[in-house]
């Protein structure tokens, strides 16, 4: 079973624009539904925290901390689809910043429920 981290917009789930953390999230990557083809194992959940500089790190220490490293990174639907979006950062640039800082593939979205 892949292993998988999420990363969150700490902002927009702090600030109750409907997303009430995570369980979106975890719910499609248990059933393998939005952006998960299969059903995955959440190994890590991160809230990515404005202006964003330590979510890089953030990601790597959890992984290094838990000694479990995932097999794929996804960028919530929240911090990719937010209305108004990141001030800071495009999740295109986020998911290319993590990947080539970490190697680890990045997939943008976890869920399509409304």
């Amino acid at each position: 079973m892949k292993k998988v981290t999420v990363v969150g917009c700490g902002a927009y789930m702090d600030s109750g624009y409907g997303c009430p953390g995570e369980w979106r999230c975890l719910k499609a990557a248990a059933l393998g539904e939005g952006k998960f083809d299969e059903p995955v194992q959440v190994t890590g959940f991160v809230k990515c925290e404005c202006p964003g500089r330590a979510m890089v790190t953030t990601v790597g220490m959890g992984a290094k901390l838990s000694e479990i490293k995932p097999d794929v990174i996804h960028l919530s639907s929240c911090l990719a689809n937010a209305k108004p979006g990141c001030p800071y950062s495009s999740a295109e640039e986020m998911a290319k910043l993590l990947q080539t800082k970490t190697g680890i593939p990045v997939v943008i979205g976890t869920h399509e429920y409304h």
